[in-house]
This record gives structure tokens, C-alpha cells and sequence, in this order.
């Protein structure tokens, strides 16, 4: 691992995604998670002033950078229910299949290299009726933007740590065998258009 990865990228990572903008729809989202949570792609631990703690039982965090866990760590030191965290990487989900009342992802799914992989992972572990709750930048539905997204996108994807301006998410999800049953999105004010085109909801396995 680079100097660049190891020491620079993570805080760019942080501040980057705890933006105004973003931590509105962490708002929005987070607090719908229930029971015992996997929260898959935890970085920084961003979310976790979020969680409804009369609701959450236990949140298991799952991420494979070692440098965004000790940011969390370091967040969730009086968090008035249980933290775990797996340095894992968004493919390897080492929990016993229908376990899981929640899984919570939000701004991973466009840097982990095989979402769909991860995303059957995630239905594996969900409980008959849990759901999964998601909030994502991904594919912009007009035409001109999208170009810019494919342009931009091999060198976002080298300063950005894996991330991608231009997937479809929802389709991401239904293809994992999940039935979205609320699904919002938008361009968020403040963020540049390329990046900026949010799809955030709940599915359930089918």
C-alpha cells in the first residue's frame, strides 16, 4: 500500500463523505436501521451518530481498509449500543445466513469491485422480512452527464480509491435477487452533477 493510499487518501475519503450534502441523506437514511446491523462498507464510521439507539441493537461494521477503522473507533467510543468491526472486504461476509436484521450500505457499493458479490452476500445474511437499506451516488439519468461520468471515471476511480461515477445501482440490487420497495433519487444540492446523483431506498430479498 502507497503513501498516498495509506495516509492521504483516507482523510480525502472522510471529509469528501461527510460533506453537508451527504450527511443529509445519512440523515435520512441511517435511522431506519433496527436490530442487529451489518453495515457494509463502514469507512470512518461516518454513520454512526445516526443510528437510532433505541432501535439498534448491535451494529457489526464491515470494511477492508484498516486506516478508515481506526477512524471509527475513534467515533464510537460511548455509542450507547455494541460496535464490532471486520477488516473485510465487502465480498467476504463471515456471518451465518439469515442472521442479520438490517444491512445498511451507503457510498460503498460504487468502490467495492464485485457489488454484485457483495450484494448476494448481504441477501444471504438477512433475516426472513429484513431489509436492506442503501444510499448511493451511481448513474445519472441524463444523457450528457452520463458521457461526463464515463469520461471522468478511470481517473476518479485511481485518485478515488475504487470508486465509480457511473453505476446502476438499483439495478445493481435487483439483480442480486432484492425487490426495491422504496426508491428515491436525486442530483444533491451543493455536489458537483458527475458525482452527485443519489439513489437511496429499502429492498428486500426476494
Amino acid at each position: 500500500m502507497g503513501f498516498y493510499s495509506r495516509y492521504i487518501l483516507p482523510k480525502i475519503i472522510d471529509l469528501s463523505c461527510g460533506s453537508k450534502p451527504v450527511r443529509r441523506q445519512r440523515r435520512n437514511i441511517v435511522p431506519q436501521a433496527e436490530g442487529r446491523v451489518l453495515e457494509v462498507g463502514i469507512g470512518s464510521g461516518l454513520n454512526l451518530p445516526f443510528y437510532d439507539a433505541a432501535k439498534v441493537e448491535r451494529v457489526i461494521g464491515l470494511d477492508p481498509a484498516e486506516e478508515m477503522l481506526a477512524f471509527a473507533r475513534r467515533r464510537s467510543p460511548d455509542l450507547p449500543f455494541a460496535v464490532e468491526y471486520l477488516a473485510l472486504d465487502g465480498e467476504d461476509i463471515p456471518l451465518e445466513a439469515a442472521s442479520i436484521d438490517t444491512v445498511l450500505v451507503t457510498y460503498a457499493l460504487c468502490t467495492i469491485p464485485d457489488a454484485g458479490a457483495a450484494l448476494a452476500g448481504m441477501r444471504r445474511v438477512l433475516k426472513p422480512g429484513g431489509r436492506l437499506l442503501f444510499c448511493e451516488h451511481g448513474k445519472a439519468p441524463d444523457a450528457a452527464v452520463r458521457r461526463w461520468q464515463d469520461r471522468i471515471n478511470p481517473y476518479w476511480k485511481r485518485i478515488g480509491g475504487g470508486c465509480n461515477l457511473n453505476r446502476d445501482i438499483p439495478g445493481l440490487i435487483a439483480g442480486a435477487g432484492f425487490v426495491i420497495e422504496d426508491l428515491q433519487q436525486m442530483y444533491l444540492p451543493g455536489a458537483p452533477r458527475f458525482a452527485g446523483f443519489n439513489y437511496w431506498g429499502a429492498a428486500r430479498p426476494k
